[in-house]
């Protein structure tokens, strides 16, 4: 069995979640082979071909590729595909506009955001905002997955694949076109990859409160800062803090959860973290029944105090 996973980079670096797609590849079993698409991205390729488990590492280099446009990368994909059993990507969003695409080409079925591995053509994913699990088999001969990287440990490092840079093929369909991207950047922990995670919700009650107390106490703790779909709403923070089912998935050693209710949307984005901290004054919200440790008091109170203790 030869697989095929489709490395996610960005700003000429590998994103961590290329180590847990490899680790969710090697449990499928057989030869994994890592797809590094861009412009300009032979760095990229070499960090790639250092994950322990791959077995080789194809560098697409073009112009066509600068932006990974879902068409081209879809294109490139489907030639490939004769070679491989297995077409593997995050459920991150490169991967997510492609690998749809390459599925209908293919004509096969994709099975989305997988989080175990039960055998080579059969896998378990969440549904019904992470409140179900179902196991789900392919009898297609190829199979198209997309992996939730925070079910699964990333892959040493330490190899040293060969890389094979190859023809960048068809430009697939040019209807869409690249305009632009904008970028809020920031100095802070980037959230999707954070140890730790402070995210406020609706409770917070103002922009004022979420700067006062959630910014504080997670430069004290070094950590991200997150927010329920509530929140980011009521304009408190920018929608690329959103956790949850319509925001970012996160799977942090901690993750504290100031006044945020736990709503099913919410918990699906967060129920994997190691260790769950809530914060909320009403102690029959939902989020005490997934956390490790609640306190039931006013986070206007209750804050403060933890950031003095923290000193």
């Amino acid at each position: 069995m030869s697989i095929l996973v489709l490395a996610d980079h960005a700003a000429g670096a590998l994103q961590p979640s290329t180590a847990r797609v490899v680790t969710a590849a090697r449990q499928i079993g057989g030869d994994v082979v890592l797809l590094v698409a861009g412009q300009n991205c032979a760095a990229v390729a070499r960090e790639a071909s250092a994950i322990d488990g791959v077995a080789r590492v194809l560098l697409a280099d073009a112009d066509a590729l600068a932006h990974q446009l879902p068409e081209a990368l879809a294109a490139l994909i489907a030639e490939l595909a004769p070679d491989y059993d297995a077409i593997l990507g995050s459920s991150g969003l490169v991967a997510k506009r492609c690998l749809p695409r390459v599925a209908a080409l293919l004509d096969v079925m994709q099975v989305s955001e997988i989080i175990a591995v039960v055998a080579p053509d059969t896998f378990r994913r969440p549904t019904y905002a992470g409140n179900a699990i179902e196991t789900v088999q392919s009898t297609d001969s190829k199979r198209v997955l997309t992996v939730r990287t925070t079910a699964f440990a990333p892959a040493g490092a330490g190899a040293s694949a060969p890389i094979e840079t190859i023809s960048p093929g068809p430009s697939g369909d040019t209807r869409s076109s690249f305009v632009g991207r904008s970028s809020t950047g920031s100095d802070r922990i980037e959230l999707g990859s954070a140890r730790r995670v402070v995210s406020g919700g609706r409770g917070l009650g103002s922009r004022e409160s979420f700067d006062k107390l959630v910014y504080p106490l997670a430069d004290k703790l070094q950590a991200a800062v997150g927010a329920s779909r509530a929140a980011v709403d009521a304009g408190y923070v920018p929608s690329d803090c959103q956790v949850g089912q319509t925001g970012k998935v996160v799977a942090p050693e901690l993750y504290l959860a100031l006044g945020i209710s736990g709503a099913i949307q919410h918990l699906a984005g967060m129920q994997d973290s190691k260790v769950i901290v809530a914060i909320n004054k009403d102690p029959d919200a939902p989020i005490f029944s997934i956390a490790d440790y609640g306190l039931a008091q006013d986070l206007f109170e209750a804050v403060p105090e933890l950031i003095a203790k923290i000193g």
